[in-house]
């Protein structure tokens, strides 16, 4: 019988990453250095393909 490999996931140390404020109840942290505007744009950029459909709907049959 195999014996299964316990998955071990450590979460990053939020004291050692820098805060970016998206707006006032979102929050995201960044590596110390990063670009804090190029976070913000590549956060709402991802927010924005979230909402788009990736195949326009079919128009409905007439009948």
């Amino acid at each position: 019988m195999q014996e299964r490999k316990q998955i071990i996931f450590k979460t990053p140390d939020i004291t050692k990453m820098q805060e970016v404020v998206i707006n006032h109840r979102t929050k995201i942290y960044i590596a110390v250095g990063a670009d804090p505007e190029e976070a913000r744009t590549r956060y709402w950029a991802r927010q924005d393909a979230k909402g788009k459909a990736i195949f326009a709907p079919k128009k409905p049959a007439l009948t």
